[in-house]
């Protein structure tokens, strides 16, 4: 069982925001589903919380009611291994939602997320300081990262 376990409350969109979710990554599944029941609080049949997997991590989305509402001073920072994987996630994610800067978007839940190349670690932390801030100047200027602009930036002379 994971130890820590991202708990999401939503206003009354948790089902649909899950399967948008596991819709996106692979290895993702629905693992359990809870329904309000005649009791309420919620209307009768629709999910009061629902556990899911995205790429084998736990999440558990409530649908908690309008009190409460994501944050950009949370996200989910999602390691790509490719610029076609950065390129889908980015896309998808974003839609109907607001893209950022240097990687951060909105999706159209209002839960924030980092799209970034695993590769830009090591270009950011590289022990020639002059290349490091090349790519972080161009970082950014940047909404979805580019690893080709930031490896132009980081070879340049």
């Amino acid at each position: 069982m994971q130890k820590i376990t991202p708990f999401l409350w939503f206003d009354g969109k948790a089902e649909e925001a899950m399967n948008f979710y596991i819709s996106i990554f692979k290895n993702s599944k629905v693992v359990t589903v809870s329904r309000f029941g005649d009791a309420g609080p919620g209307p009768k049949g629709t999910v009061m919380t629902a556990t899911f997997q995205l790429d084998g991590q736990n999440f558990v989305a409530l649908n908690g009611g309008p009190h409460f509402t994501f944050t950009p001073a949370i996200s989910f920072f999602v390691n790509c291994e490719t610029q076609e994987e950065v390129d889908e996630l980015w896309e998808k994610l974003s839609e109907g939602g607001e893209k950022g800067r240097c990687g951060w978007l909105k999706d159209k839940y209002g839960l924030s997320w980092q799209i970034v190349p695993t590769d830009l670690g090591k270009l950011l932390h590289d022990k020639d300081a002059a290349k490091a801030k090349r790519v972080t100047q161009a970082m950014l200027q940047m909404s979805k990262i580019d690893m080709q602009k930031l490896k132009q930036a980081y070879d340049q002379r």
